[in-house]
């Protein structure tokens, strides 16, 4: 009998860190490449790998999240596949909210059993592409408890990350949630030959960290949940399993970011425009899902442009554009110059009576008005930039608190449905 796989995504956290973008959604809502949702990564992963039954689950700012799940991904009726969100609620038996990734599977363990044999249990907010079957191949062979998927890291990115310790067989002896002692860092080094042995090219990389992949028998899973007050799994659970359970990890050498701070989310997008991106979006053979558009194609009127991502329905001035994303939606004024910066575009077109109203309130369109100048920044949907303003941080200025325009790790912010008046000088 085949083994049964049910996933269930990780989108309920606050995102504290990629505020502003968060401050009206989740992060897994957050666009990202113009025209995408961040959870749509971890979805068109698991439609790809043909693990179809998905348990979404959802806490902070969650309505948009909702919203675009149920406007895009809709099995049909003669499968028995389905993604299913468990939202935090209130019952009887518990009042609180859930308190970490841990918690949350734990809340949520009777709406989930007999979904599978296997839990696969992912972050809703990682930009990568992983066939899931062969980290279920792999956990079948070495007849693991808990599989965790691992990727080789630099000493330097170690007190940032899950790091572990492995032996020959691949087996994990060791797990420290963001180590910052030299002793300990120095002890999780893992021997060249292990990555030689995982067919992996070390490059210098001397530890693995945690992808916060997890794979669990459904019985382990089941029986370190209940009765126990651990709220995380990469704090508690899975150091707690390492003595108690066969723990394994899954080797993965391929492209994979934790979008989770402005400046890693910030990168990620630009560096979709370089002429060869380490992330593809242009695989037709296993394309990543979004909800369907019916959008016009853009319209560019003599527009400078260079090494950028234009999204459907744009409208483009004689504008000056270089290695910048331009979302769906996107109007850009004349004379209007944009460098490194990621413009998530609009919800909606603006009527002729709505420029009039929002006219009469002193309001620019929606969009980049006439000649202005942008530089390393993030426009979130709706906003409103007025004629001439300037917005490169001349200053360099690395954190300052938000209004209408923030700037975090230098990187100039615009909050959703901000504006930001003529003559602006950032």
């Amino acid at each position: 009998m085949a083994v049964r796989v049910a996933t269930i995504i990780m989108a309920g956290g606050q995102g504290s860190r990629l505020y502003p973008l968060t401050k009206v959604r989740s992060k897994p809502a957050v666009p990202i490449a113009g025209r995408f949702r961040i959870i749509d990564i971890s979805i068109s992963n698991c439609i790809h790998s043909d693990y179809r039954k998905i348990f979404i689950l959802t806490q902070f700012a969650s309505e948009s999240l909702h919203r675009h799940i149920f406007s895009t991904y809709r099995f049909d009726s003669f499968h028995k596949d389905f993604i299913a969100i468990l939202a935090a609620k209130q019952t009887l038996d518990n009042r609180g909210w859930f308190q970490g990734t841990a918690d949350a599977v734990r809340q949520n363990l009777s709406s989930v059993e007999g979904a599978g044999d296997l839990f696969l249990i992912l972050s809703g907010d990682h930009l990568y592409r992983m066939d899931y079957r062969k980290f279920v191949e792999g956990h079948l062979k070495t007849g693991a408890d808990i599989t965790i998927s691992v990727i080789p890291v630099d000493r330097e990115q170690v007190p940032n990350l899950g790091v572990l310790q492995v032996d020959q067989n691949n087996r994990i002896i060791e797990f420290k949630e963001k180590p910052r002692e030299a002793e300990t860092i120095a002890a999780l080094a893992v021997p060249p030959d292990v990555f030689t042995a995982n067919g992996i090219d070390g490059r210098g990389r001397t530890h693995v960290a945690s992808m916060g992949i997890y794979l669990f028998n459904w019985k382990v899973l089941k029986s370190l949940l209940e009765g126990s007050t651990a709220e995380d799994f990469g704090r508690q659970i899975i150091p707690q399993a390492i003595h108690e359970h066969r723990v394994f990890a899954h080797f993965f050498d391929g492209y994979w970011e934790d979008i989770g701070t402005v400046q890693s989310f910030f990168e990620a997008n630009i560096g979709l425009t370089h002429p060869l991106p380490r992330f593809n979006f242009y695989d037709e053979d296993k394309p990543v899902f979004s909800i369907p558009r019916f959008l016009p194609g853009s319209k560019i009127l003599d527009a400078d442009v260079h090494e950028s991502l234009l999204c459907e329905g744009s409208i483009i001035n004689r504008a000056f554009i270089r290695r910048s994303i331009i979302g769906i939606r996107s109007r850009i004024g004349e004379g209007s110059r944009l460098e490194r910066t990621v413009m998530m575009g609009a919800d909606y077109y603006e009527s002729e009576a709505e420029l009039r109203e929002a006219a009469g309130r002193r309001l620019p369109p929606v969009g980049v008005g006439r000649d202005c100048e942008i530089r390393n920044a993030i426009l979130d949907k709706n906003a409103r930039i007025g004629d001439g303003v300037k917005m490169i941080n001349a200053a360099g200025i690395q954190n300052r608190e938000c209004g209408d325009v923030c700037i975090v790790d230098g990187i100039i912010v615009v909050p959703k449905n901000s504006f930001v008046p003529s003559g602006t000088i950032v």
